[in-house]
C-alpha cells in the first residue's frame, strides 16, 4: 500500500513537472518570436528553442488555437494580436500615469482641488496617482495612492463601473454588499443601477459625500483606443467649495475635457463622442437636479 502511494506521488510530481515544462517551453517560443521580429519557419523555432520539431509543432499549434501565435500563407509563425493586447494591458497602469501626469498637473493648477487617477481591480477602485490641493481648508479623504475600496460610493468607482458590460455590472451587483459609509451612501441596487446609467449618459460621475462626509467628487472616464474605460480621472474637495453651481458650470466640463484629452493620447477616437465633453442639456440637468436635491447652491 505504501509503495502504491509513493508511486502515485511520484506520478503527480512528474505530471506537475511536465505541465510547468510545457508552459516554460511555450513562453520561450513566444520570446523567440518576439525577439526575431519577423515570421519564422518551424525549423527555425525548434532550433532556437532547442526542441524537437514535433514538440515545437505541438506547442505552436496550442498557441495558435489560443490566439497567441498566427501562421501566414507560407506556414511561417508570428505573434498573434492577443499577445499585443496582453502586453498593452500590462503597461496600462504605468503608461496612464505617465501620460496623465501633465494633464493632472494642469487640472490642479486650474482648480486647486485634489486630483486623482484610479483604476478598477477585482470590483474595487484603486488609486494609482494623486496631486493634492494646497488650499488652507483640506479635508481628510479615503482616496490615497495605493488605497483600494468599494467602487459604488466614489466618483471614480462609478465611472469605472459605467465602463463594464451589462453582464459584468450585474455580476458586480450580485457579488457586492452595498455597505453604508455615510447617510448619503447608495445602498439600494436599483438606485445604483439608475445612477450608473446616468453616468453613462452624462459622461461623468458624482460622489456627494457618499464615502466621506463633507467631501464631494467629480469623475470622468479615460478610454483607450478600443473605446474601453481603463481609468478614471477625478477632482475632490470639501462640499463648502464644491457647490452645485461650481460643479455643473465649471468642474464637470473641465474634468470631462481633461479626461478626453488623456483618452486621445491613448488612441481614443473622440469624433463621435462629443457629448463626453459637452453633454446634452437633458443629461446635464439630471446631474444638476441631483446636486440641487442636496440643498447646495
Amino acid at each position: 500500500m505504501e509503495d502504491s502511494n509513493e508511486d502515485r506521488k511520484a506520478f503527480r510530481q512528474m505530471e506537475d513537472s511536465k505541465t510547468v515544462q510545457s508552459v516554460e517551453r511555450a513562453l520561450s517560443i513566444l520570446e523567440i518570436l518576439a525577439d526575431y521580429g519577423a515570421p519564422m519557419h518551424l525549423g527555425q523555432v525548434s532550433e532556437q528553442a532547442r526542441l524537437r520539431p514535433s514538440t515545437a509543432h505541438r506547442l505552436l499549434g496550442t498557441l495558435i488555437s489560443c490566439g497567441f501565435v498566427e501562421q501566414d500563407a507560407e506556414s511561417r509563425y508570428r505573434l498573434g494580436l492577443k499577445v499585443f493586447r496582453i502586453g498593452n494591458a500590462a503597461t496600462y497602469v504605468t503608461d496612464i500615469r505617465q501620460i496623465a501626469a501633465p494633464y493632472m498637473q494642469e487640472l490642479l493648477e486650474r482648480c486647486n482641488e485634489t486630483v486623482n487617477l484610479a483604476v478598477l481591480d477585482k470590483g474595487e477602485v484603486v488609486y494609482i496617482d494623486q496631486l493634492e490641493s494646497n488650499n488652507i481648508v483640506v479635508v481628510r479623504m479615503f482616496a490615497r495612492v495605493g488605497n483600494r475600496g468599494p467602487a459604488y460610493c466614489t466618483g471614480s468607482g462609478k465611472v469605472l463601473l459605467s465602463g463594464l458590460t451589462e453582464e459584468e455590472f450585474q455580476r458586480y451587483l450580485a457579488t457586492t454588499e452595498l455597505v453604508r459609509f455615510t447617510t448619503d451612501t447608495i445602498t439600494d441596487a436599483k438606485i445604483l443601477e439608475r445612477e450608473i446609467e446616468r453616468v453613462r449618459k452624462d459622461g461623468y460621475a458624482l460622489d456627494l459625500g457618499e464615502r466621506d462626509e463633507g467631501v464631494r467628487c467629480v469623475a470622468a472616464p479615460i478610454k483607450n483606443y478600443e473605446g474601453r474605460v481603463v481609468a478614471a480621472l477625478s477632482v475632490s474637495g470639501p462640499s463648502m467649495r464644491m457647490t452645485a453651481t461650481y460643479i455643473i458650470n465649471e468642474m464637470a466640463p473641465l474634468v470631462k475635457e481633461t479626461a478626453l484629452r488623456i483618452s486621445e493620447r491613448l488612441g481614443y477616437q473622440s469624433v463621435s463622442d462629443f457629448s463626453m465633453v459637452k453633454g446634452s442639456g437633458q443629461n446635464e440637468s439630471q446631474g444638476k437636479r441631483r446636486l440641487q436635491a442636496k440643498g447646495s447652491n
